[in-house]
């Protein structure tokens, strides 16, 4: 089995490699789905595709096959469906979070970049393609009932990350009519942290003022958060195992991912150290952060906010029960161990993605 991983060198991508290289060198005497008939994984090949190429004497980088092109352009389609030849299974998760501020250039990975990829993919002729979804794709929620996979894709529009996520679900639609011999499967996890990825989320989301208050690990006395932000979170490792676990089953349909228990304002207040939560209106604080992320303060903009807000709180039953899939991490350890990532500037310093913050 050949499977293609497209934006490899990245939170989840990481996370994804090294699960794969587990399970081609697992030499378990139980017999795995989806591998040869022997019950031996060690036929596993696996090509990458990135932007960048990474370190590949570092682990995970090493051992594979890795392309360098631009999923958003007409030559990185053309490339792409060359990289993809004799490929078994795609999992596709490329995806710009910055600059937010120029959204045709984020829209141009986001969107057309999948719509490149699933075109390359049926001209390869791959028998799976596998899309990275996530919680965002869904229409706003309530936070009191759990949402399966059957709730409606519409996105939030006043976010970009939301809209950019509803018209990729649109395309996986449209490509599922268009081939129907082709096993069509999205994850749409909560959020995905892991320490490694301190240094990238804090690039993405924070600024020159946010980290010297968040990074210095200070107690806080209060929270002030909307009570509506109530979200899920999935540690990076357990996101990958899922992954893997659709590839070897061929699955395909919707999968929702996210790990016990979801994370209230209280709860995170308690891993802050804050003595007692505030519910501050989702306008109020909509307001803040428009104003300072105009003044390049931070690099959230308002709609974030909104997805905060809005989004659904998942129901995971699928993925346990089709997958066999169960998060080895709780969401309060992932964000744990997320946060210290933050404050010590943890990354891999083999990937283009996740180095280091300097002077870690």
């Amino acid at each position: 089995m050949r499977i293609a991983v497209i934006g490899a060198t990245g939170n989840v991508g990481t996370a994804v490699l090294a699960r794969l290289h587990r399970a081609a060198g697992d030499r378990a005497t139980t017999r795995r789905p989806g591998v040869d008939a022997s019950g031996d994984p060690t036929g596993l090949s696996i090509t990458a595709v990135a932007r960048t190429i990474p370190d590949t004497g570092r682990f995970p980088y090493a051992g594979v096959d890795w392309h360098a092109l631009d999923v958003g352009t007409d030559e990185g389609r053309d490339a792409l469906a060359t990289a993809l030849s004799g490929v078994d299974a795609v999992v596709h998760l490329a995806w710009a979070i910055q600059p937010n501020r120029d959204e045709e250039a984020m829209h141009r990975t986001n969107v057309t970049g999948t719509a490149n990829a699933l075109r390359a993919a049926a001209a390869a002729g791959v028998r799976q393609f596998v899309c990275a979804s996530s919680v965002a794709a869904y229409s706003s929620s309530d936070k009191a009932t759990r949402r399966d996979e059957s709730w409606p894709t519409g996105g939030i529009q006043s976010s970009h990350y939301s809209r950019h996520k509803a018209e990729q679900e649109r395309l996986l639609d449209g490509f599922e009519r268009d081939h129907p011999g082709i096993a069509v499967a999205r994850l749409r996890p909560g959020l995905i942290f892991q320490d490694q990825a301190g240094s990238e989320i804090g690039r993405y989301f924070l600024g020159p003022i946010v980290p010297k208050i968040v990074l210095g690990g200070l107690p806080l006395p209060l929270l002030p958060v909307p009570d509506s932000f109530i979200f899920q979170a999935v540690h990076a490792e357990d996101v990958a195992d899922a992954y893997w676990r659709v590839v070897a089953r061929r699955a395909s349909g919707a999968f929702n991912i996210a790990a016990e228990p979801e994370l209230t304002p209280g709860r995170v207040a308690d891993l802050l150290g804050a003595r007692r939560v505030i519910g501050l209106p989702v306008r109020v604080l909509r307001l803040l952060v428009g104003v300072s992320w105009a003044l390049g303060l931070q690099r959230t903009d308002p709609g974030w906010i909104d997805l905060a807000a809005g989004s659904p709180v998942m129901d995971t039953t699928r993925a346990r029960t089709e997958l066999g899939w169960e998060p080895r991490h709780s969401s309060r350890d992932t964000l744990a161990e997320v946060l210290a990532g933050l404050r010590h500037g943890a990354g891999h310093s083999g990937s283009p993605k996740l180095y280091p913050r300097s002077g870690s």
